[in-house]
């Protein structure tokens, strides 16, 4: 997936400048910036503009490249421009971001904290356990988890992405795990909640109607509120509540009822641009052991992480704070079958392992893995042209010699005076016979 620098990137500058008149959007950006790029921007701030022999001076003679790199990364996202020599800030990026650290213009840009209390008591581990099954509950519904609850805007995104994708060698229209999801469950939190806002992005204007502008400025001001505050929900616009009520179903915001006037952002959206952790703990980083016999032992109680493991295991056995598996031809198969490949299941259980495994799994084991998916790649089918029928063994030698000096052959057989060219060397090979009759 493309990260979300990327996306600004791909905006035009007129866009840019209007995304830049919102102080949040201005000081997420600087967040995201890498350090050198920061370092210009903090000279600039409060001195519009700088002569590049004077900016040059600013690094050492070595790292004169790093400086190029992160000059040029502000050019394209229009924050900064060099004319005659000069290095000038985006005056708009300027007057929003001073607003931003030291106070002063659009207020609201920070959302507005209600200025009355919450009837119910919304505590901050109330809002973790909120956000916490709530992404669980759409990371279920991607690795095949039955639901009765499928949001459409979850669903929409899920097949936009190209995580899940519907099988087209079966009749049903059900949504499977694509070799893209898996890879998908194998990012930090943060990542992936990131990866569905880009898509949310991509949709936002030609499907949902939305305002891309308004949507960026919106997270950018999710992204830099307090967790724990509830905000007044009447300063934003028509797009920002309709994007509040799509939020919700990914634990990115809670809000008790459709018409309340008060929202509360959780860590999964304040951490957006912090560079802090999206969730409250550090989890289950490594709870799963593999036997040279293939058993798998995983202590976990998540059902979430049960369901991952059950794309590529045969469980057998659960037991309190702990599940058994074991990694059989059919179940590898299985999962080879969804897209899943063969690095990626070693990569999770990799990832994933105990600590007393030193993060090494069994070569017997990975290597067995491995020949599982080698066995569907026994045979390839390749469009091709055959070849065949010739009256002397030296028309063929000459013939399938040519082909194979140009690469064309895709399979050949002396002793029946056969060969096969791919479609691109079909047309040289008509001309070649062609100018052997003549």
């Amino acid at each position: 997936m493309a990260t979300i620098l990327e996306h600004i990137q791909a905006l035009d500058r007129n866009t840019l400048t209007r995304l830049y008149h919102q102080p949040a959007t201005c000081l997420a950006m600087l967040r995201l910036l890498q350090p050198l790029a920061k370092h210009v921007v903090m000279r600039l701030l409060f001195v519009s503009a700088v002569e590049m022999v004077v900016v040059s001076a600013w690094i050492y003679a070595e790292r004169q490249t790093a400086l190029e790199e992160a000059l040029a990364s502000l050019f394209k996202f229009n924050i900064a421009s060099s004319e005659n020599g000069v290095l000038k800030i985006n005056a708009v990026y300027q007057a929003n971001l001073k607003n931003a650290l030291v106070g002063g213009g659009n207020t609201s840009s920070f959302g507005l904290p209600t200025d009355s209390k919450d009837k119910k008591d919304i505590t901050t581990d109330y809002l973790d356990t909120y956000a916490r099954e709530s992404w669980e509950a759409v990371l279920h519904f991607l690795v095949g988890t039955p639901t009765d609850k499928k949001p459409s805007a979850v669903v929409a995104l899920m097949e936009g992405s190209g995580l899940m994708a519907r099988n087209a060698m079966r009749s049903s229209d059900e949504l499977r795990i694509t070799n893209k999801g898996f890879q998908f469950l194998l990012q930090d939190v943060n990542e992936q909640v990131w990866g569905f806002l880009l898509q949310y992005l991509e949709m936002a204007e030609p499907k949902l109607g939305m305002d891309p502008v308004d949507v960026l400025n919106f997270l950018f001001q999710l992204g830099s509120l307090e967790f724990g505050q509830d905000y007044s929900v009447d300063v934003l616009t028509d797009t920002q509540k309709q994007m509040l009520d799509d939020l919700k179903h990914f634990g990115l915001v809670y809000q008790r009822k459709k018409k309340s006037s008060r929202f509360y952002p959780t860590r999964l959206a304040t951490s957006l641009t912090s560079g802090a952790s999206a969730s409250g703990d550090t989890g289950d980083a490594g709870y799963i052991i593999v036997e040279t016999n293939f058993k798998v032992y995983a202590y976990t109680t998540s059902p979430l992480q049960i369901a991952v493991l059950s794309l590529f295991l045969s469980l057998k056995a659960r037991f309190s704070n702990m599940v058994i598996g074991v990694l059989t031809r059919d179940s590898v198969r299985q999962a080879y079958d969804n897209g899943i490949s063969a690095d990626q299941i070693c990569q999770f259980l990799t990832n994933h392992a105990h600590p007393e495994m030193k993060k090494q799994l069994p070569p017997t084991v990975v290597d067995q893995i491995r020949l599982w998916e080698s066995e569907r790649k026994r045979a390839v089918a390749m469009p091709a042209h055959l070849y065949l029928d010739f009256p002397r063994n030296v028309d063929y030698l000459e013939a399938v010699g040519f082909a194979r000096s140009l690469g064309y052959v895709l399979w050949s057989s002396d002793e029946k005076r056969m060969f096969a060219v791919s479609i691109e060397g079909h047309n040289r090979m008509r001309e070649y016979l062609a100018s052997k009759k003549r």
